[in-house]
């Protein structure tokens, strides 16, 4: 048995892969991120992510204030060869601004914009997810990233906010597996219990 021959497109443009190649990319492609210059094609969701992820999008929808909004699995560019795509994030744009994303052509939320980004791990994921994104959000200047983790009882929710007092980083706020209450970037109470509630 031989194996199939990689695609024209999966060749490196000249200069290797930039954020901005990305949007070259073909329609058949599979959904990818670029970290360090590298492609990263996700593996297939567990129940577990593909839940956490949905209840947990329904949620902050229904409380994120006026002026923001939630996205799943949507792109930032955060340098020429940097552009993750979180499991969620939450950007801020001007309220009366009716036209903040071009919907039909948008295909990356401005880091700048960005309030919250969350990661479900998934076992190939977690070095990604506790390393290098957990560098690379901070040093975006991106206030709060929660990492959410599988545990043998349910989920645990890691909450980090960024220290902007020396080099950005992130420093821990929290650990909920029951509830998680936060007044930052705006307030929220969650059942973490009910994101796996069947």
């Amino acid at each position: 048995m031989t194996a199939e021959p990689l695609p024209d497109w999966f060749m490196p443009p000249p200069g290797g892969w930039t954020a901005d190649a990305m949007d070259d990319l073909p329609p058949g492609a599979p959904r990818m991120e670029l970290i360090g210059g590298a492609l990263i094609v996700p593996s297939p969701q567990t129940v577990f992510h593909s839940k956490v992820m949905f209840r947990l999008a329904h949620l902050l929808e229904e409380t994120v204030p006026e002026g923001f909004d939630v996205l799943q699995e949507m792109t930032m560019k955060l340098g020429k060869y940097q552009r993750p795509e979180p499991d969620l994030l939450v950007y801020q744009y001007e309220a009366n601004d009716e036209e903040h994303l071009d919907w039909t052509r948008t295909t990356h939320v401005p880091p700048e914009d960005v309030v919250l980004v969350v990661e479900i791990v998934s076992p190939e994921s977690r070095d990604r997810d506790r390393t290098t994104k957990f560098f690379k959000y901070a040093q975006a200047g991106i206030p709060h990233y929660w990492i959410i983790e599988p545990e043998e009882h349910g989920a645990a929710i890691h909450a980090y906010e960024l220290d902007g007092v020396r080099e950005p980083r992130y420093v821990p706020v929290t650990v909920a597996r029951d509830r998680l209450k936060v007044d930052t970037p705006f307030p929220l109470d969650i059942d973490v219990r009910d994101l796996l509630r069947r």
